[in-house]
């Protein structure tokens, strides 16, 4: 009897593998054919200013910027923060209910007492900012160029996007990192971090509809203005998103995609076997010991962990000029709302500490220095708004089918707020070069671990160079 069993038991499994390998190779049939079919990204010009578009042509004038502060905008922060209405937390609550209202305090009397917003400002100032008229609004961008390039070697442009609540600012570590390598192999780079308009110091839209497409096509046209025909682009978060579709509009321009961030936009059937099968097959999907560890169990992982982070998704979505006037009032919700996403966002354990672990991988310098750039701009309601139009007409809009053709990157960091596998990277990015498990870092990765992120930027373009 047990022999026959073990004969059965054999034979099961023997057909198993076989179903798995015919729905494998169906997925695979499947994959081949959605890509034969793939559709081009199009776009068509927009005017995003007050009004109507002028008769003649739009002023194409690059125009230094500088940032400013006065001392009534100074006092008039005092002020509100003096004017906040603390609210005790739970005990025992740690974040878990959001950011934590005791240390909230603490923050709030550095931000109040020792925060030197004029320093931060010469800070800001140190690199060359400019702003130009697109599509009816101003676009802000730095512009870094290496100061010490080698005679015969030239500088490879880059554009860099960030995303909410993030800024430009996100980029201030890791920029002297690509543009003044110590390694004399290294690529030097010429980068270009513009904030994405309604973000910081680029105006807001004035009309709806404003998307991240409509943002790739603006950068595009701000890359093209500053007299670059080819070039790299890097992003996370809504930079990734951003970045992906300047590829997807235009992949002769873009020599080259890096990002941090690649959430998966279309679940095809090879993704969906591999959530059912790949705990137990880790090795038919090419999993890794962090791929499974961050999947599995899959409700707990793909589900209650993602519902734990996603309020400020929903509200946004939806209603965010609601949420956005009381935040645009008050410094310190402000504050609050924009570095929790630093806590939880960098590692969701933060979660647990009455610290919320911030001023473990970020100085509250650093920090505020981000939140000052959206209280003085304004910006707060508008960058919000981009969630808005990015899902007012669902979920999988024409681009989340669009492959990406140009050679991509993906630098997978351990604690980002969704991962992903290598094998769910390829299905949106046909010419995947690089593929790098981090060795630690989370959704914040260019600030909080500039130099992994500059090798790895590295690694990716000399692959693309066939320079490794």
């Amino acid at each position: 009897i047990l022999t026959a069993f073990i004969i059965h038991l054999q034979h099961f499994q023997s057909s198993l593998q076989s179903v798995l390998l015919a729905l494998v190779l169906g997925a695979v049939v499947l994959l081949v054919l959605r890509r034969s079919k793939a559709a081009v990204l199009k776009t068509e010009d927009g005017w995003w200013g007050a009004g109507s578009p002028p008769a003649g042509a739009e002023d194409e004038s690059i125009r230094p910027f500088r940032v400013e502060t006065s001392r009534e905008e100074i006092e008039d922060l005092q002020r509100r923060i003096d004017q906040t209405r603390p609210v005790p937390s739970l005990e025992d609550s740690q974040f878990n209910y959001g950011f934590n209202s005791t240390y909230l305090q603490k923050v709030a009397a550095y931000w109040r007492n020792e925060f030197n917003w004029s320093k931060q400002v010469d800070k800001l100032n140190q690199y060359p900012h400019f702003k130009t008229k697109i599509e009816g609004i101003d676009v802000h961008y730095v512009h870094v160029k290496p100061k010490n390039l080698p005679e015969g070697r030239t500088a490879v442009p880059l554009i860099m996007v960030h995303g909410w609540p993030g800024s430009f600012y996100e980029f201030y570590g890791i920029l002297p990192l690509l543009t003044e390598p110590a390694n004399a192999d290294d690529v030097a780079f010429e980068v270009i971090c513009p904030s994405i308009p309604g973000y910081g110091f680029s105006e807001a839209p004035r009309k709806k509809g404003f998307n991240s497409v409509c943002a790739a096509r603006v950068f595009l046209k701000l890359m093209r203005r500053l007299g670059f025909g080819r070039f790299y682009a890097q992003g996370g978060d809504w930079g990734w998103q951003i970045t992906t579709n300047m590829a997807q509009l235009d992949p002769t321009a873009v020599k080259g995609l890096h990002i941090n961030f690649a959430p998966v936009e279309n679940v095809g059937p090879l993704v969906i076997l591999s959530i059912l099968l790949g705990r137990r097959f880790p090795g038919l999907f090419g999993f890794t010991e962090l791929d499974v560890k961050r999947l599995y169990p899959r409700v707990e992982k793909m589900l209650v962990e993602p519902l734990k982070e996603t309020g400020y998704f929903h509200i946004q979505a939806t209603k965010p000029d609601t949420a956005g006037r009381g935040l645009n009032d008050s410094p310190v919700g402000l504050a609050a709302y924009i570095l929790e996403k630093f806590s939880t966002w960098t590692d969701h354990e933060f979660r647990n500490l009455e610290d919320g672990g911030l001023e473990r991988k970020f100085s509250l310098e650093d920090l505020l220095t981000n939140v000052m750039i959206y209280w003085t701009t304004g910006s707060i309601t508008s960058s919000m708004r981009f969630y808005k139009e990015n899902f007012a007409k669902g979920f999988y809009p024409p681009h989340a089918r669009i492959p990406v053709t140009v050679p991509t990157g993906v630098a997978a960091f351990p604690n980002e707020l969704m991962h992903t596998p290598k094998l769910w990277a390829k299905q949106k990015n046909h010419k995947l070069k690089t593929y790098t498990t981090m060795a630690r870092g989370g959704h914040f990765a260019a600030m909080e671990e500039p130099g992994l992120m500059a090798q790895d930027i590295q690694k990716f373009i000399k692959v693309v160079e066939g320079k490794k």
